[in-house]
């Protein structure tokens, strides 16, 4: 058997096995940046897309194809929440600053979980942290991983 049908079956072969995209079982809620984010992420795909099907790259239209459908599912299941002006609590969408106990100060935006970037300051709604912040008061701590944090600041960005 030549190099070229073992190149070609081995590339059949990864593009029958790149599975779908896990989609979350939690409720895809997302912030107007994140719904931009979305929609911005679909226009590049079908571009890319367009491109991949005027090169017939058979593998490439295939991961492309894979990951419209994510987020195709994606948009379609988004659920636009911002957070009430002024509220005291913690929320969804919203900025929180803590101190650890070590006085160290952090900032975190709960957003989405496609929008999650923890290393730009968002975590995700589902995250042990969001969870431990969500309905809190300013003065209020929260305990994650052995760690206490109070917060010290709210802010609807």
């Amino acid at each position: 058997m030549s190099r070229a049908f073992t190149r070609e079956e081995d590339s059949e072969n990864a593009i029958a096995g790149i599975g779908e995209r896990p989609i979350s079982h939690h409720r895809n809620l997302v912030t107007q940046r994140g719904l931009a984010l979305i929609d911005a992420e679909l226009a590049a795909l079908r571009d890319d897309l367009g491109r991949a099907e005027k090169r017939a790259d058979r593998e490439r239209i295939a991961l492309i194809s894979r990951d419209l459908r994510y987020w195709t599912a994606r948009r379609e299941s988004a659920e636009l929440s911002v957070p009430e002006p002024g509220s005291d609590l913690v929320r969804f969408g919203m900025g929180v600053t803590l101190e650890g106990e070590d006085g160290r100060k952090v900032h975190w935006k709960i957003v989405g979980e496609d929008e999650a970037d923890p290393a730009k300051g968002t975590i995700s709604h589902v995250s042990p942290m969001a969870l431990a912040l969500f309905g809190k008061k300013v003065g209020e701590t929260a305990v994650v991983n052995g760690r206490e944090w109070e917060i010290v600041k709210l802010s609807d960005n």
